[in-house]
């Protein structure tokens, strides 16, 4: 003959366990899905820095060298990383422009200059290779311009 299972009085119900489990699963997923578009108010940009995104962009410093001339292509541009954040772009033979290359909605670095525009790929904002301006949002605040010498044929910060 079997004995029946003996239960200990102090031990939470079964039902109470995974009900916890359960909401504690759906609040850890929707703070996740909040943090992921910035945490802030997106809609408004911040006084310290780009929408969402606290502080100042860093910028070069005067007279880095970031490259030659000849490997911004005419209409197009050319993301120089490791620590320059900056964008720099030809929009006509001969006539080149910088940027930040952080994306002034949520901070993320810009990775493609496409068809007259520089492209951020977290939530699809573009800025003319021109001027730096928004062509399309989520960002409402321009590309920061980054004041740059093509002396030589380098591009060096001014």
């Amino acid at each position: 003959m079997t004995q029946p299972a003996i239960e200990n009085p102090e031990a939470p119900a079964r039902r109470v366990v995974v009900r916890g489990a359960l909401a504690l699963g759906l609040t850890a997923a929707g703070g996740a899905s909040l943090a992921a578009c910035g945490g802030a108010d997106s809609s408004t940009p911040d006084a310290a820095g780009p929408q969402g995104v606290p502080g100042p962009q860093a910028t070069p410093a005067p007279g880095t060298s970031l490259g030659p001339t000849e490997k911004v292509p005419v209409g197009g541009g050319l993301i120089f990383g490791g620590g320059a954040n900056v964008v720099v772009t030809q929009p006509t033979e001969g006539a080149f422009h910088a940027f930040s290359s952080i994306c002034t909605h949520s901070g993320c670095p810009v990775t493609k200059v496409h068809r007259g525009v520089i492209e951020c790929p977290c939530h699809g904002s573009r800025f003319s290779i021109e001027d730096g301006s928004v062509e399309r949002g989520p960002a409402q605040l321009p590309l920061p311009a980054v004041e740059i010498t093509t002396d030589g044929g380098t591009i060096t910060v001014a």
